[in-house]
């Protein structure tokens, strides 16, 4: 299954170790989304956080204040993007997860000890800073110091770190949801704390990303940190040949970082925008209606344990993250991204059909859950995963951080439209579409299958110093796969013999051995 990958061959325990730690910390994000999607359905935390219902005698959530609760955490979630960002590229990768771990523990400790409305809804915007500087670091982070030949693999971890994430809380909150104490929501939220001390505790321990050291024009300190990620798997010939790959894609690139830049010239305007239009329709095409209201939506139709369903779709979402980690590096990205977003658009329709029903029997329900759980299924194989490597592999390497912060604010203003309205969407005495909303997002998935065989390049087993040659080409962006850049050696060669002399310094420093 992972044959293709080369894995054995590709990573050393140094290599490893980072990447399980980069994985590590993405489980935060899937706590955080999923425990607050479950806990909300809860009925202590309608209790400490509702209003009451005397016709009914039920305590319950008005929809206004469930929009302000989805829609207001995405303003601390750009906060965290530009801070993350800003701290990635001037203090660098490890120094960005370490800030951002020990803001968690502030945030959460707020979290824990809210008693009201407003402090809860308070401690939500401040958790997702944290949230922001990871989605800002980890892709990128992942992209750098990985060989082409897993990279889709790796980065495709954020996807399925952050499905393992909302299993766990998922699991713990079908446990803990009968309770009629606080203990029933305030025990999934302690989770929160896990991640970011382990990752407090083992930053320090594991290279900084090779990439960004050179572009500090700290070329000894890159090459130390690449032999650390490579030796034991790739010969000095081998690593001196990535080091001077990265070096002289530094060279040929003239852009000084700025926001205009991202615009200058067709090609770098055409990376930019695919970049954007990526993250718009991972989010435009209404996954954070299963992911944010999931629970509320199966609660209110009756007829089974939401929490059950969220533990079910949970399971099936980390076997299709595996599949894709898979996927992206065997069969691309565009193939991969295509093939899920399919599905997900087939899912949305079928439970926007459904929906038209009058008066649902129980079958109905059932088949309206189930097309909800193959729309989160579709996503999860497709746009979920393939959007983090495609965001941190065309940017230009002088403009990665930039790019991907601008397309993440995309990403966030869309998240934050579509959870501020799904309330008043799904719900009396608004639109009260229910599962018909599919058929909105529906429509919105069938353009974003358009957008991707228009406008998404494949980039699988590509350098990233050699995607950049293909946008410089001018290649057309269908067919950058099929292009041979073995010229490219020639315009390489030049910087070898630079860094083949840094890499006696490794030998003398004895970095071998010691990861």
């Amino acid at each position: 299954m992972f044959g293709h990958l080369k894995l054995r061959k590709t990573f050393n325990r140094s290599l490893f170790t980072t990447v399980m730690l980069i994985a590590v910390s993405q489980f935060n994000f899937g706590f955080d989304q999923q425990g607050f999607n479950s806990t909300q359905a809860m009925d202590a935390f309608e209790r400490q956080f509702g209003w009451y219902n005397p016709q009914k005698k039920v305590y319950y959530l008005e929809s206004w204040w469930l929009s302000l609760f989805a829609g207001l955490p995405y303003i601390g979630f750009g906060i965290g993007i530009l801070i993350g960002s800003s701290v990635s590229k001037r203090f660098g990768r490890r120094m960005c997860m370490f800030s951002m771990s020990v803001w968690s523990c502030i945030a959460t400790t707020v979290i824990m000890t809210s008693k009201s409305r407003d402090q809860i809804l308070a401690a939500r915007i401040l958790a997702y800073i944290y949230i922001g500087m990871e989605l800002a670091v980890v892709p990128i982070y992942q992209s750098e110091i990985t060989p082409q030949c897993a990279r889709g693999f790796v980065v495709g971890t954020y996807q399925l770190s952050l499905a393992v994430g909302g299993l766990v809380v998922n699991v713990v909150a079908r446990g803990t949801g009968s309770l009629n104490s606080s203990a029933a929501y305030l025990i999934p939220y302690g989770l929160f704390y896990l991640v970011p001390l382990i990752v407090i505790a083992g930053i320090w321990f594991v290279p900084e990303s090779p990439r960004w050291l050179a572009m500090q024009g700290r070329n000894e300190e890159a090459l130390i940190a690449l032999t650390r990620l490579r030796e034991g798997k790739f010969t000095e010939d081998e690593i001196a040949a990535e080091m001077a790959h990265v070096r002289a894609g530094i060279d040929r690139e003239v852009e000084k970082g700025k926001f205009k830049d991202m615009f200058h010239g067709k090609q770098m305007t055409k990376r930019t925008m695919s970049v954007i239009g990526v993250n718009f329709f991972m989010q435009a095409t209404g996954s954070i209606f299963a992911s944010v209201y999931g629970a509320i939506f199966v609660k209110q139709l009756g007829f089974i344990n939401p929490f059950t369903v969220t533990i079910i779709t949970s399971i099936i979402n980390i076997f299709m993250c595996l599949c894709a980690m898979v996927l992206l590096d065997k069969m691309g990205r565009r193939n991969v991204i295509f093939f899920g977003g399919s599905i997900q658009t087939a899912g949305l329709f079928a439970m926007g059909g459904l929906g038209l029903t009058q008066n649902p029997s129980v079958p109905v329900k059932s088949a309206i859950v189930a097309m909800m759980i193959v729309m989160t299924t579709g996503f999860t194989l497709g746009w979920a995963p393939t959007s983090h490597v495609l965001s941190a592999e065309i940017p230009s390497m002088r403009l990665r951080d930039i790019t991907y912060r601008t397309a993440s604010v995309v990403n966030i203003a869309m998240q934050f439209t579509i959870a501020f309205t799904l309330p008043y969407l799904l719900n009396a005495p608004y639109a009260n579409l229910g599962s018909k909303v599919g058929l909105i997002f529906g429509s919105i998935g069938f353009l974003s299958l358009v957008f991707v065989y228009l406008c998404v390049p494949e980039c699988k087993g590509r350098t990233l110093e050699e995607i950049h040659t293909l946008f410089e080409m001018e290649v057309p962006l269908r067919k950058f796969q099929k292009m041979d850049l073995s010229r490219m050696d020639a315009h390489v060669s030049s910087h070898k013999q630079d860094v083949e002399t840094g890499s006696d310094i490794v030998v003398a420093l004895h970095v071998g051995g010691k990861d």
